[in-house]
């Protein structure tokens, strides 16, 4: 979150000039927060199901989690439609691509910082030992989410046309 308010305020001192470029900037950071809130959203049940025995201050019951999930893929398909709204019809691929963003700020901060260990701390918290992650018993799933997703924010983006103004 750090990184997208520093971003933010960069582009806004870059767009000050141009008031149609303050759209484009919170279109690119609502494609943004949307992955993020989808990503979070899905973690739920791929973390219950590949640690179902792990203590929680707080568990939610499954259909509330399974419901949550649905409303990810929801989200992700009023982003595709929605992104047109603020007129750029390329928002959506610029907010793909400042969401991208982070890729190389996880690689700089796994493999470089912390030499590609998970913390110690982490670890604990999923009664774990060592750097053994453990049974990954949600297989292809969380990788099937992501395919669905992409797909959905493409088809509402390419399916849905705002009329001519």
């Amino acid at each position: 979150m750090w990184t997208d308010l520093i971003f933010n305020l960069g582009l806004l001192t870059f767009a000050a000039s141009d008031a149609t470029a303050y759209y484009l900037i919170l279109s690119m950071s609502n494609v943004g927060y949307m992955i993020f809130i989808f990503l979070n959203l899905q973690s739920t049940w791929i973390h219950r199901i590949d640690s179902p025995n792990i203590p929680r201050p707080y568990r939610a019951p499954n259909w509330l989690v399974g419901f949550n999930a649905g409303l990810g893929f929801f989200n992700l398909f009023l982003m595709g439609v929605g992104a047109k709204v603020w007129g750029n019809p390329n928002a959506l691929w610029y907010g793909l691509l400042f969401g991208a963003l982070i890729i190389p700020v996880f690689l700089y901060r796994h493999y470089i910082q912390d030499k590609g260990r998970f913390p110690d701390h982490m670890l604990i918290d999923l009664d774990l030992k060592s750097q053994d992650l453990g049974e990954r018993k949600a297989g292809y799933l969380p990788y099937l989410a992501l395919i669905v997703g992409a797909v959905i924010v493409l088809f509402g983006n390419y399916y849905f046309e705002l009329p001519p103004s």
